[in-house]
């Protein structure tokens, strides 16, 4: 019995852990497509020297 309740148990780890593996990928390309757009209009303002940057100074 208990062998048994490991094993769904392990099953529900590993099933949870892949659904959240799933949204993180998902919350990944968001992000991604987000830092794409903001990088394509921070190169469309111009070539200025002392232009900010939207994610300041690094």
């Amino acid at each position: 019995m208990g062998v048994i309740l490991l094993v769904l148990l392990l099953a529900l780890i590993l099933g949870g852990l892949g659904f959240a593996a799933h949204v993180l990928w998902w919350i990944a390309l968001v992000v991604f497509v987000a830092w794409l757009i903001g990088f394509g209009i921070s190169r469309g303002e111009g070539a200025g020297a002392g232009r900010r940057r939207w994610y300041g100074r690094w």
